[in-house]
């Protein structure tokens, strides 16, 4: 196991006016918002891929002050950004774009916060099994589902960076104790039938224990619904 890594990547900031019609939209239709997020990327696939977030490495987050009027988006990806596409009168601010390059090591303490999307398969019973029927995924509704979701993803020093399950470890440890765990509100969209994400805010500070685990985790998030806001892993 290597003791250091080294994660490069580009971020985006964009202050958004909440109350444009451009933001409002992307806030109450999750399908919207991923369209504002991947408008920063034409080009750089061609059209039509399915897979073109992965391929570009694409994540994102965003938080909203209601009371001021502001939603602050933050964009990852692997190519640089061209927000030309945003309606100039919906920022609040020039957007800021920087690329983050930085050395991980083991030991390492670090500071960090993430949405994500703490789900569960309920088995199907034998015979489903038997027939290769799916189970069923339903969402996690509370702090300490989502605890429990994410600790099973932690990684102590000599662990590999595959779990029970197939479970992806992050990279890192922490005591479950000290993490600080809000349900945030679902995500649904008028324009994609049957979309629902359930969403966690999930803070605290990491021991890294596998630096290129860590850097997997940086680079291409953590658990579903990555295409909607959650899964973006950000480290200080």
């Amino acid at each position: 196991m290597n003791a250091t890594a080294r994660f490069v990547t580009s971020h985006s900031v964009l202050t958004l006016d909440a109350r444009h019609p451009y933001t409002a939209k992307a806030m109450v239709d999750a399908q919207h918002m991923h369209r504002n997020v991947m408008s920063g990327f034409y080009g750089w696939v061609e059209d039509g891929q399915p897979d073109a977030r992965a391929q570009m490495g694409v994540l994102s987050t965003w938080s909203v002050d209601l009371k001021a009027g502001v939603l602050v988006l933050v964009v990852q990806a692997r190519v640089p950004a061209d927000w030309s596409r945003v309606p100039s009168d919906a920022l609040k601010d020039k957007p800021h774009t920087l690329t983050v390059d930085r050395t991980l090591s083991a030991g390492d303490v670090v500071s960090f916060r993430t949405v994500v999307n703490p789900t569960k398969t309920i088995s199907p019973g034998k015979e489903a099994v038997e027939k290769k029927i799916r189970g069923k995924r339903i969402p996690h509704t509370t702090a300490q589902h989502a605890k429990d979701w994410f600790t099973r993803r932690l990684q102590q020093d000599g662990q590999p960076a595959s779990g029970p399950n197939g479970v992806t470890r992050i990279g890192a440890t922490a005591d479950p104790d000290t993490l600080s765990i809000r349900m945030l509100g679902s995500l649904k969209s008028t324009t994609r039938e049957g979309l629902s994400v359930a969403r966690a805010e999930i803070k605290g500070r990491l021991t890294i224990t596998d630096p290129n685990a860590l850097v997997a985790t940086l680079n291409d998030g953590i658990g579903r619904a990555r295409a909607y806001g959650c899964g973006l892993f950000l480290i200080r």
